[in-house]
């Protein structure tokens, strides 16, 4: 019987853990990016506040550094016709489906009255590339933002 309850406890213990995809995929991840450009799904001019905090212009050519072995890390709005300045930030990647590859990553800024965090999906991610689309439904149609990163 206690071999038994051996046996469950470590069975629990390792199917609690992340899986090594999502393990390889914090590893690639960790470091120091640029959040190069920012696209929409559809042409026209959009009045867009990313994360609750900037907008498409303010944050392009952002900095952002992430420190996967305990899930934290900052971006820095560069541009001086915003509100420039470092921003820290929880994340999280959740595995959706192994075969197409496809995670959600969760952001959550830490200095946040509400405690909201946002889903994007990492849709992309290499060794010196990374790409998150966010979705979203705008006037009862679907509307893609995709953000594209390069690591420094």
């Amino acid at each position: 019987m206690k071999k038994i309850m051996i046996l469950i406890f470590a069975l629990t213990l390792f199917s609690c853990g992340a899986s090594k995809n999502v393990r390889s995929k914090e590893k690639t991840i960790k470091g120091n990016w640029v959040l190069n450009k920012i696209t929409y799904s559809k042409t026209g001019d959009y009045n867009v506040t990313l994360f609750n905090d900037a907008s498409k212009e303010c944050l392009e050519g952002s900095t952002w550094k992430f420190v996967p072995n305990n899930n934290t890390g900052v971006y820095t709005v560069n541009n001086q016709n915003c509100i420039a300045g470092e921003r820290e930030f929880i994340f999280v990647i959740q595995e959706i489906n192994e075969v197409s590859g496809y995670y959600d990553f969760l952001l959550k800024p830490k200095n946040n009255e509400n405690n909201i965090g946002f889903r994007v999906e990492l849709s992309q991610l290499s060794e010196n590339s990374m790409k998150w689309q966010q979705n979203l439904t705008v006037n009862g149609t679907p509307f893609i933002i995709n953000m594209n990163f390069t690591k420094q």
